[in-house]
């Protein structure tokens, strides 16, 4: 996966999102939009992770998605 991938079927990985940041709201996830710089700072604002923890930890997120089965 990569985060064009996650952009373009934002809506299918939010579910997995609130799992991992449960401070993450329907509106952050509506202004995120499958857009790596916009989580990256959410993260920061709401958990008050440094820059680079917030990345390190988006990524770390990334690598554990699966492409999702449409129904």
């Amino acid at each position: 996966m990569n985060w064009n991938e996650i952009s373009g079927q934002w809506k299918l990985f939010t579910g997995s999102l609130k799992q991992e940041w449960a401070k993450l709201t329907d509106e952050d996830l509506d202004y995120i939009a499958g857009t790596r710089d916009k989580l990256i700072g959410r993260l920061q604002e709401k958990y008050g992770f440094s820059r680079e923890e917030a990345e390190r930890r988006a990524d770390r997120w990334l690598v554990t998605q699966q492409r999702p089965v449409e129904k």
